[in-house]
């Protein structure tokens, strides 16, 4: 298949149609995007159970005799300051997935940014100064707009990463740092040629 460089009326870049025209396969990504989001889960949370909690080891009153409801002790999941009945524990919420899904849901979502007109691809993209406005600049040029826009460079220069970083809503990443969230997220990606190839011979 043949795309459009958005720097560039005349020029066309061929692509595969294995990796760049598959099929959506919104099942196959969206476990791919939950198993990555889960895998970001910190899972330290931790509760103590009534074995635990510090003290309790007297029976607070005798069984009969006081007229209040029988106690045997003060650490009961029931009573201020005892255990958890069903306490949280440090746990890892990883999900396995293979690498064939993987390379498949990006391929997958790939082609979706191309069919939905999401993908604008450049020869380069590069800022002679660290500023912002220059910045700002280049992407409105490339008619991009300034919400959710994902920039993937074979190699984030110096200028690049500074001129881009107190931007909320634009990304700068190289080909490396990308994954299925970022990639699903974002309005726009604008993505360099030589970041493309990249892609392409990964998801082979």
């Amino acid at each position: 298949m043949e795309v459009q460089l958005a720097d560039s009326k005349k020029t066309k870049l061929e692509l595969s149609d294995t990796i760049f025209a598959c099929e959506f396969n919104e099942a196959l990504i969206h476990q791919v995007v939950t198993a990555f989001m889960a895998g970001g889960r910190a899972g330290t949370q931790s509760q103590k159970t009534r074995a635990e909690v510090r003290g309790g080891g007297i029976k607070p009153w005798n069984q009969k005799g006081s007229g209040r409801a029988r106690a045997g002790t003060i650490r009961s999941p029931i009573w201020r300051k005892g255990g958890v009945v069903f306490a949280a524990k440090p746990r890892s919420y990883e999900q396995k997935v293979n690498k064939k899904m993987y390379r498949g849901a990006i391929r997958s979502i790939f082609s979706e940014l191309i069919r939905a007109d999401r993908l604008a691809i450049v020869e380069s993209f590069t800022v002679a100064t660290p500023k912002t406005k220059d910045f700002l600049n280049q992407i409105a040029k490339l008619k991009l707009g300034s919400k959710n826009v994902l920039i993937i460079s074979e190699a984030v220069e110096e200028n690049l990463y500074l001129a881009s970083r107190n931007l909320a809503a634009i990304d700068v990443r190289d080909v490396v740092a990308v994954d299925p969230v970022s990639l699903v997220g974002a309005e726009k990606v604008l993505i360099t040629v030589a970041a493309l190839k990249q892609f392409e011979e990964l998801l082979k």
